[in-house]
């Protein structure tokens, strides 16, 4: 498997990654002939196969992933004759993508949202022009933010405006590690800023709510933990497929709800340019990368609860989904450059929120 330099042009590797891509679309194709099992976790390709891949992904993806990448790697094997290791990380997608700049060697890295792709292009991780390399801007599912309550739902919380009720205490993540928990934000945010309030009333509905907040965990599988199974808070706020997963499960007793006013949560995947280019695995980073938006593991994503990016799957599901009849997104607030330079960054609106908070 021969390496590509990080000094190609972008447009002629766009067009060698286009070309490459041809065997992940056969892949795509034979992907549902996979075997279900466990991922290697080996740091060695097997049988002398490919050098291995390490997949770097946000919390609440695990359960996707334990299945997909048997089939990814079935197809893969079906379609070249050999193997592939793939190892996996899971954590708040924040703190991934420090990990990663920090020097965790991801090939391929499916995060929360494309502020955190972002931040590892202008750490020289990944090349400019990634959201052109795949389907869909390089976005790989959709969800939206949910609140699950307690059995019966006695506070009656059923809309954004109700989370700043007296007697209501609230659960999410922290958005410095998490990037749920910074969806969780733009969606209470939005549902004043983009809903006729102004930006000084979303401000004020915002800091009532994380009054409410007693603790930050640090990922959106912790906040369901801290809710569910520590018995904190009275509503959680958290994607949409961690509340269908905890349905599924049998530990969420109440229907959950779905604000019909909402944030369209775009998660994205990419090629970590500069680890694949030195690890020499490119193909099979890409063909991995380019399976995630194939119609096979895009079911997969549909029945472990992410809403799928693919248009023909998506109007295929959308049934088994909440309805949202005001829907806004990254771009409402002028794209993730601007938001963490407005929210997020040092001194900006959530620490000046959490200052006071404290």
């Amino acid at each position: 498997m021969v390496s590509r330099p990080r000094f190609l042009p972008f447009a002629h590797r766009r067009a060698a990654f286009a070309s490459g891509l041809g065997l992940a679309l056969l892949l795509g194709g034979c992907g549902g002939q996979g075997q279900q099992g466990q991922v290697p976790k080996s740091g060695s390709a097997q049988g002398g196969g490919d050098k291995p891949l390490l997949l770097v992904s946000y919390a609440v993806t695990k359960s996707a992933y334990d299945r997909i990448l048997p089939r990814f790697q079935a197809a893969w094997k079906a379609q070249t004759g050999k193997d592939v290791a793939i190892r996996t990380s899971y954590g708040g997608s924040a703190s991934q993508t420090r990990a990663i700049i920090d020097g965790l060697d991801a090939d391929v890295a499916a995060l929360a949202l494309a502020g955190d792709v972002l931040k590892l292009e202008k750490a020289g991780l990944v090349d400019p022009g990634w959201q052109k390399e795949l389907p869909n801007g390089s976005i790989i599912t959709n969800s939206v933010v949910a609140f699950l309550t307690r059995p019966g739902n006695p506070k009656g919380v059923n809309q954004w405006a109700d989370l700043a009720r007296p007697g209501v205490s609230v659960v999410t993540a922290n958005p410095k590690t998490s990037g749920g928990a910074r969806w969780n934000f733009l969606g209470l945010w939005g549902s004043v800023a983009r809903t006729g309030g102004t930006e000084a009333q979303a401000k004020d509905f915002v800091s009532a709510v994380y009054r409410k907040v007693d603790n930050l965990p640090k990922d959106a599988r912790e906040a369901t933990d801290t809710f569910l199974k520590r018995g904190q808070g009275d509503v959680l706020l958290n994607y949409e497929n961690e509340a269908i997963q905890a349905t599924k499960a049998g530990e969420l007793q109440t229907p959950f709800v779905v604000p019909e006013v909402n944030v369209r949560i775009e998660a994205p995947v990419v090629i970590v340019d500069r680890n694949v280019d030195r690890h020499g695995n490119r193909a099979a980073a890409e063909a991995l990368a380019k399976y995630l938006s194939s119609e096979d593991a895009q079911r997969i994503f549909a029945e472990e609860g992410f809403r799928p990016a693919h248009p023909q799957v998506w109007s295929q599901v959308r049934s088994r989904f909440a309805p949202v009849k005001t829907l806004f997104d990254a771009a409402s607030f002028g794209g993730w450059q601007s938001i963490d330079q407005t929210f997020f960054a040092k001194g900006a609106v959530w620490d000046q929120l959490f200052a006071e908070k404290r």
